[in-house]
């Protein structure tokens, strides 16, 4: 028979309640749109209670911002094995089911919120970025970047990002697309910058021989040779110099 008296929580483990409680709210809302009676609502305790814990809003918003930008940067973490296509399908999977979960938060988390231009929140955001460019180039196998190799992997990451929040704002083109899409992104940038760089045209010239012809890679090569014979057909024809 319970006698209905709810368990004392410890100090950490309130606390951690109400992160979860405030994150969750943030998934859904933008975190202005949140009040502190409403996060003392959901966790069942009083304002005042919350303000023990958490001197403001603020301080709060952070802390679900950390919980957040904790579990986002793990989704960029892949076992290394297999080709680096699929492994980066996988990833992609997993960070747009937070984006996917956390519209909100996740939006929150990427352009500051309520704490724009606060040193802490940037901070965060950065460890978010900085995890995921980690995480490539341990794909990569790749300890010590050239300069073109960061551009290309922080260019990527940056895109993933953005494509994310644009993607958030109606949701108008298939998310598994958009996935497949930025693996895409990532190939072309590597080949771009290949062509211009002989050290980043053998990291593509290793990493594509790894690749299945069924894999994302595969798949856009095959895409763009298909565009070829039609592009070449109605291409005007360049009269050659070496006659004239």
């Amino acid at each position: 028979m319970t006698t209905g008296v709810r368990r004392r929580m410890g100090v950490e483990e309130r606390k951690q309640q109400l992160i979860g409680v405030a994150l969750e709210l943030f998934s859904h809302r933008s975190p202005d749109e949140v009040s502190i009676d409403e996060i003392a609502a959901a966790a069942g305790i009083s304002r005042p209670l919350v303000y023990h814990y958490f001197p403001g809003k603020q301080s709060l918003y952070e802390a679900a911002l950390r919980r957040a930008a904790d579990e986002l940067a793990a989704r960029f973490v892949e076992p290394p094995q297999g080709p680096l296509g699929a492994r980066l399908l996988r990833v992609m999977g997993r960070f747009f089911d937070f984006v996917d979960d956390h519209g909100p938060g996740f939006a929150a988390l990427m352009r500051g919120g309520p704490a724009v231009g606060s040193s802490t929140t940037n901070a965060m955001i950065d460890e978010v970025r900085n995890a995921a460019y980690v995480q490539i180039l341990a794909h990569l196998g790749v300890e010590k970047p050239s300069a073109r190799l960061e551009l290309v992997v922080r260019s990527w990451v940056s895109l993933a990002e953005s494509t994310a929040l644009i993607w958030l704002d109606g949701r108008r083109v298939p998310r598994a697309e958009l996935e497949l899409q930025l693996v895409h992104d990532f190939a072309a940038l590597a080949a771009v910058s290949a062509a211009y760089d002989p050290d980043m045209a053998e990291i593509l010239v290793g990493i594509l021989a790894d690749e299945p012809a069924d894999g994302p890679f595969g798949e856009l090569v095959g895409r763009l040779v298909a565009l070829v014979p039609a592009a070449s057909a109605d291409a005007p024809s360049v009269p050659d110099q070496r006659t004239r």
